[in-house]
């Protein structure tokens, strides 16, 4: 038989048991719980392009992602071109899916802490990349089964929920239009500026930075361009529009002048780098 040990020497082996066990967890929860403050103007351009896609944006804190799909075999595959395509990366499994897990654990919110929906809370930018009204047949079919958690419209209302679904790239604007109900938008151009589209079809504005403007000169942008870009902005948000510019350049001097003009979505694929910039704003 073993003898007992002495109570001091029992008292340390537990002691050390202890430590080895819980310290290492609450290091790990620590290292896990850092918390993320929410970016309502950082958006992911071709987020799924990412090394792990939704995920990598969310721990930056964007509301707002970008997903190309096409519809093959009666699945909504995410892609920038077909040759990328992937049976099991479906738009489901790395994003809809994820984010309805999310907002089911946080209470009602892609992220934690928020008392009620804040409009924009989250947004989906789905880019249909081929035969837009048969991927909208399915992409509809698909959003019914996660309608608890986005955002209503109708011709003359739009339901804020946890994330707003937006479709852009060969849209069917006219078949969503058309709809007395649905459960996403369309992304809008300069041309629904012009003509005041409904908000409640048309809450976002994207366009190429060019032709409409020229590249940044030593860092700079032209008064010319400032002043028409600014003047697009106030027509965009006195119509209760967000807008957005892509094909920019992904650099800091951009981003300063995009965020001091009021552009509403900063489009990057350098997560990092604007999350960076954006938690320096007040």
């Amino acid at each position: 038989m073993q003898p007992a040990l002495p109570l001091a020497q029992l008292f340390r082996v537990i002691l050390l048991a202890l430590i080895g066990v819980v310290l290492p967890r609450a290091l790990s929860a620590d290292a896990t719980a850092k918390p993320v403050i929410p970016l309502l103007r950082a958006h992911a351009h071709n987020d799924y392009e990412h090394t792990r896609p939704l995920f990598d944006a969310l721990e930056q804190g964007f509301c707002s992602v970008e997903a190309d799909i096409y519809l093959v075999d009666g699945q909504l595959l995410v892609a920038h071109d077909r040759k990328g395509l992937k049976p099991e990366r479906t738009l489901q499994a790395l994003y809809l899916n994820p984010l309805r897990d999310r907002i089911r654990t946080n209470g009602g919110h892609v992220y934690p802490g928020l008392s009620s929906f804040q409009k924009n809370e989250f947004t989906l930018l789905v880019d249909i990349k081929a035969e837009g009204p048969a991927v909208y047949a399915k992409l509809r079919e698909v959003l019914a089964g996660y309608s608890d958690v986005l955002t209503r419209f109708t011709s003359t209302s739009t339901t804020p929920g946890a994330i707003t679904v937006i479709l852009t790239g060969e849209r069917p604007a006219g078949i969503v239009a058309a709809e007395p109900q649905r459960l996403c938008a369309v992304d809008g151009h300069f041309s629904d500026l012009e003509a005041n589209t409904s908000v409640n079809l048309v809450p976002l504005v994207s366009e190429s930075w060019a032709p409409t403007f020229s590249r940044f000169k030593d860092g700079v942008l032209s008064e010319t361009d400032r002043a028409k870009l600014r003047e697009l902005v106030a027509k965009a948000h006195a119509q209760g529009r967000r807008i957005r510019f892509w094909g920019v350049q992904d650099r800091l001097f951009v981003w300063r002048e995009l965020y001091a003009d009021e552009v509403d979505l900063l489009n990057t694929d350098d997560l990092a780098g604007l999350s960076h910039y954006l938690h320096g704003q007040p």
